[in-house]
């Protein structure tokens, strides 16, 4: 019934879907570009429209009463900025323990222009070993896809390269604010 909605919501729209990957049970999706909090919106209902559950980051201070109930019911994980331990090795422990986790982490870390991405999703796959998934939201062509999956390598430098190249063409909802 979800599936459903969300797709037909998408459809609505004028939105299309494209996915040519299985439903990996553990793995981190890297969506870009992030130029708008519609992107959000637009993944949780693509993502939906496959009847496929995903998680996503959120600073801890948003997770309070009563929305803390409201993004944990969608997905939403607690991330302590200001804590010592580290995030890395928290996330790989937790897709340890758990027989489905897909984390979606948007790398440029703002909806503003930042060619420096943050690595944090590579690191988190790493050390999980689990593939990253790259989704992309493209405005112009109304098109969000999931079809391509990294396996890293441990060669940082190649396979941010690879992935960046990945999303060269897509535009955001401000475009100006899609940086590779």
């Amino acid at each position: 019934m979800k599936k459903r909605l969300y797709g037909g919501i998408l459809r609505l729209f004028g939105w299309r879907v494209e996915v040519s990957l299985p439903d990996y049970p553990k793995c981190i999706i890297c969506v870009a570009p992030h130029t708008s909090n519609w992107d959000f919106i637009l993944g949780k209902l693509a993502y939906g429209s496959l009847g496929r559950p995903a998680s996503f980051l959120m600073k801890r201070e948003w997770f309070f009463f009563p929305l803390g109930y409201l993004f944990k019911a969608i997905g939403g994980i607690p991330v302590d900025r200001r804590g010592s331990s580290s995030l890395t090795d928290t996330l790989a422990t937790r897709f340890a323990e758990c027989n489905r986790l897909t984390i979606a982490i948007t790398p440029e870390g703002t909806r503003k222009a930042n060619p420096n991405w943050k690595q944090g999703f590579y690191y988190i796959a790493m050390k999980a070993q689990v593939p990253i998934v790259l989704a992309f939201i493209d405005y112009k062509d109304k098109h969000i896809g999931l079809t391509r999956v990294i396996h890293p390598t441990g060669d940082i430098e190649k396979d941010m390269a690879e992935i960046k190249d990945f999303y060269r063409g897509r535009h955001g909802k401000y475009p100006e604010n899609f940086v590779l």
